[in-house]
């Protein structure tokens, strides 16, 4: 019995880094397509709904045109936020140079000299070589957001179908399985989503009044910043704590200042996080904190800031299809919710 277990365990380990080194490698592939599993999970109920009253052609342009006005107004919002807010920095441009003197000052004082590497590393070669960077990922993107699109567009026409061929299947147990587990996952990534955009305004909006009352300049920008930045845990709250922080080092004399707008801005982070979130998600999301740390930073890993934000709800469906199977049910009880298994058979 302990041999048996224990060789399924090294099967597990060897299988999960096997799928992981595939992740990594295939991430033009399996990166998109994960993304658009993802989307139609969000959007199925529109596109369901719609199917009803209308040919399923018709209904499927209808939600590609709410997709991508959804799409267009939250681009729009990003490129609006960080152009005026770059537009604001370079006004101040004058401040961030005294700024850097002075602390190159400091620490030369202390014999900490960083001209000299600030010279080796960052020149006119590095300047073109991160030009050439940015291009190519650009390109990246644009074609990933086609891929994407097509797997979206394909994908919704297919989930009936899919879903018959699931049903018909001769072994009944995988067939449950699958159909219970593809649903519930999908009320979760919904789930997930409606909390994370609830928590995105909150946090936007704390941290816009929070900037105007303490008189930091384009108080509005921060505030759409925090919300876009907040869809991505840990790393989008510690960014849009940490540019607010640097920008009060310009406006204000003391470092006492510059120290409570750090303080709050962490604490406004901390209760939307982990405070008012537990509260509105409830249990059907409740997964363990280190766990959503570690996927965060694996799948950032894998498939870099696109993977910090899919991170999560890889992790949600992971464990959710574990609750669906006596097996490995126990894995789900770990690390997701006590209650994880009644509130999947709510959600169904």
């Amino acid at each position: 019995m302990q041999t048996s277990l224990g060789l399924k365990i090294m099967v597990g380990i060897v299988a999960a880094v096997v799928v992981a080194a595939a992740a990594y490698l295939a991430r033009a592939v399996f990166a998109p397509l994960v993304l658009a599993l993802f989307v139609i999970a969000v959007v199925w109920p529109l596109q369901r709904t719609l199917q009803l009253r209308m040919p399923k052609l018709l209904a499927l342009a209808v939600t590609i045109v709410a997709m991508a006005t959804a799409g267009y107004v939250f681009a729009s919002l990003v490129i609006w936020a960080f152009g005026r807010l770059g537009r604001t920095l370079a006004a101040d441009a004058a401040r961030y140079q005294a700024l850097y003197d002075s602390v190159m000052v400091w620490l030369e004082a202390r014999d900490i000299s960083l001209a000299a590497l600030w010279a080796e590393h960052f020149n006119v070669g590095w300047l073109l070589r991160s030009g050439q960077q940015i291009t190519g990922r650009i390109n990246a993107t644009l074609s990933f957001w086609l891929i994407t699109f097509t797997y979206v567009v394909l994908g919704l026409l297919e989930v009936d179908d899919m879903s018959a061929k699931i049903q018909s299947m001769n072994n009944r147990e995988a067939s449950r399985a699958i159909l219970a587990g593809a649903r519930a996952t999908a009320a979760k990534l919904r789930k997930y989503m409606w909390v994370r955009t609830q928590m995105s305004v909150v946090t936007g909006l704390l941290v816009g009044l929070f900037a105007w009352i303490a008189g930091l300049p384009s108080a509005t920008e921060w505030g759409v910043i925090a919300f876009v930045l907040n869809y991505i845990p840990f790393i989008g709250s510690f960014i849009a704590t940490l540019f607010p922080t640097l920008l009060a080092m310009t406006q204000f004399q003391t470092w006492e200042a510059v120290l409570l707008v750090f303080i709050c801005l962490n604490i406004i982070q901390f209760l939307v996080g982990s405070y008012l979130e537990p509260r509105v998600a409830g249990s059907v999301l409740s997964i363990s904190p280190s766990l959503v740390l570690f996927s965060i930073f694996f799948w950032a890993f894998l498939w870099g800031l696109f993977g910090a934000f899919i991170g999560v709800p890889i992790t949600l469906a992971a464990l959710t299809f574990c609750s669906q199977h006596p097996s490995s049910r126990w894995l789900s009880e770990i690390l997701g919710s006590p209650t994880q298994g009644a509130s999947a058979a709510k959600i169904r």
